[in-house]
């Protein structure tokens, strides 16, 4: 660091506030801790104190090192205890007005070179920042909740901030062993740019009726390994603030993509703030509770001879040898239907069973699977090259390539095969299945199961209904969706059904802030992987994915719903026009080794 910083003042002891303060005393900082009232410095005490206590029942600190991290904050309501701070991090609520209030007042008690930081998750640093007579000495310091927990901060640099200054603060990050990413002064910075487009959408959706708020929360839970559903998420973080940053976000970019869905302003203006009012988007037990508890929302097991019969499903047809195919065959016979699986051309027939073989001979090594399961297994599962070995399946899925020629033809030729009362299903991703349907003079009885790669491990699986599938044909695929040991969610046949209408159009948010040079792919990824807790980068996932295919599904949704937003970025179009087609050709936003 080119100057040292050792004192470090922390205003405003909320949840976020509390967080930072213990984060820079774990660090051996001596921290001045800031509220403005004894009753918010008893919360803030709280907060740390119960933080500190679960580190300590964890083994993550002992005894003396709590009591060191406790005696390192130093809690009081007198601003002027600030006064020979290094480093001054404020920590109040989302307005504009308190914050510059508040720099306008630190700015005459602290020294001349003393650094000024605001952990705004939306609102301008530079408006922030002219309030005082220092402005190069204003940066954002964004932490994420829980402070102690995320390693991720975004500092936010002005225009007019000091590069020694940004410099000095990304070493304090450092210092606290957490990642620092420099990005400019916009609104959401990374993080929530590219988060509360999704969170609003999200909200859209269940405004919409489209999807039940827990599918659309266990559809990203299961579907995307994030670690939360998007409703909960924002039940958390609160929907006034929800509905604040998006608001803030949406006048500084007119995006539509960020307008405030207008369930958030009406559930805000009801009380219903989430977690905090214990009943946002779910009903909690108290106020700040994390336990959901249930109400009139809350889906109700239906009885046994109430609601519609099911049919009866006993063999199973999968049309296709790929590998989403070829798992869908396995977790078919594993869960004890017989399965007709059909290829195109013997050589494919030999091909799948190979590797359903493998996939079984790793279970049994793994100890996931008894031999006696395994042969069983394997004796339930017939192959074939011939369609005409669907006649007698009860359900036949298709698995093959996501052109709809090529499944419209399919189903036709189902529909010719098939006996009456068959289920027909296809496995798109994200073709309109009612022009499937339209092709067969049974459209009742098709519906979309859209199984999730590797079928045999991911437990989502949307089941989608067109207009005319009949309530007979949902309530059979959702029995057997239990049975094959698949958590299934309900949606209507739109582009992009729920997750990838909730995914891609993050992902293609991801490219259009790389376009504009806002911050570089690695630094999106370590964002979104440490400040959010994704799984994956947005970078990582589209080269997994393969560009070709994000950008095939990013058209359709394009085309579906004519949201300007949702246009392919040109730095997609490119890439694949090039051939850069992610991991798959060795080049997409990354170089891969062959």
């Amino acid at each position: 660091m080119s100057r040292e910083i050792t004192k470090v003042g922390v205003l405003g002891l909320g949840t976020m506030g509390a967080g930072i303060a213990e984060v820079f005393a774990r660090s051996g900082y001596e921290v001045v801790a800031i509220d403005i009232s004894d009753a918010a410095l008893d919360r803030g005490r709280g907060h740390v104190e119960g933080s500190t206590e679960r580190a300590l029942s964890r083994g993550k600190v002992s005894d003396s090192e709590r009591a060191d991290i406790l005696g390192r904050i130093t809690f009081t309501t007198d601003f002027n205890a600030l006064a020979d701070r290094d480093l001054v991090v404020e920590a109040v609520p989302e307005s504009l007005d308190l914050k510059r209030e508040i720099f306008e007042r630190l700015d005459k008690i602290v020294g001349p070179e003393t650094i000024l930081a605001t952990n705004t998750s939306s609102l301008s640093v530079t408006e922030i920042a002219v309030a005082t007579s220092r402005p190069a000495h204003v940066v954002g310091m964004h932490f994420f909740n829980p402070a102690p927990v995320l390693n991720f901060v975004e500092v936010v640099r002005t225009v007019v901030s000091s590069p020694e200054v940004v410099s000095d603060v990304q070493d304090v990050v450092r210092s606290l062993d957490k990642l620092p990413v420099v990005v400019g002064d916009k609104a959401g910075f990374i993080a929530n740019a590219l988060l509360f487009g999704y969170l609003n959408h999200a909200a859209s959706m269940f405004e919409t009726k489209y999807a039940s708020r827990e599918d659309i929360d266990a559809s990203m839970k299961f579907g995307c390994g994030l670690p939360m559903g998007p409703l909960a998420l924002l039940d958390l973080m609160g929907l006034d603030t929800a509905y604040e940053i998006l608001d803030t976000m949406y006048k500084q970019g007119r995006d539509r993509l960020h307008a405030p869905s207008p369930v958030l302003k009406q559930m805000v203006t009801a009380g219903l703030r989430g977690r905090k009012s214990g009943r946002g988007f779910y009903t909690y037990q108290g106020l700040n509770s994390p336990v959901v508890v249930a109400d009139a929302l809350t889906p109700v097991p239906v009885a046994d001879g109430v609601g519609p019969r099911t049919r009866p499903i006993q063999k199973v047809g999968v049309a296709g040898s790929g590998t989403m195919a070829t798992g869908i065959v396995e977790v078919f016979a594993k869960a004890g239907y017989d399965v007709q699986y059909v290829t195109r051309g013997d050589d494919r027939i030999a091909k799948v069973r190979g590797a359903i073989e493998r996939s079984l001979d790793k279970g049994v090594l793994r100890g996931k699977l008894s031999q006696e399961d395994r042969d069983a297994t394997l004796a339930r599962i017939t192959g074939s090259s011939k369609l005409d070995d669907f006649a007698d399946c009860d359900l036949v899925l298709e698995a093959v390539v996501e052109e709809l020629s090529v499944k419209a033809a399919l189903f036709e030729t189902f529909d010719d095969i098939c006996k009456p009362g068959a289920i027909l299903a296809t496995t798109t991703s994200s073709l309109p299945i009612i022009e499937l349907a339209a092709v067969t003079r049974r459209p009742g009885d098709v519906i979309g199961i859209h199984f999730f790669n590797p079928a045999t491990l991911m437990k989502l699986v949307e089941v989608v209904s067109t207009v005319s599938t009949t309530d007979d044909v949902l309530a059979t695929v959702l029995e057997v969706c239990a049975k094959i040991g698949k958590h299934a969610v309900s949606c209507g046949d739109r582009a992009g059904f729920i997750v990838n209408a909730l995914l891609f159009p993050y992902l293609n948010d991801a490219v259009k802030m790389l376009e504009a040079n806002y911050a570089t792919a690695d630094d999106i990824d370590v964002a979104m992987k440490t400040g959010c807790g994704y799984p994956m980068g947005p970078f990582e996932l589209l080269d997994v994915v393969g560009l070709d295919v994000s950008l095939a599904i990013q058209r359709t949704l394009y085309l579906e719903f004519r949201e300007p937003g949702f246009a392919p970025s040109p730095r997609l179009e490119h890439l694949v026009t090039a051939g850069y087609l992610g991991r798959k050709t060795g080049r997409g936003f990354r170089s891969y080794d062959a």
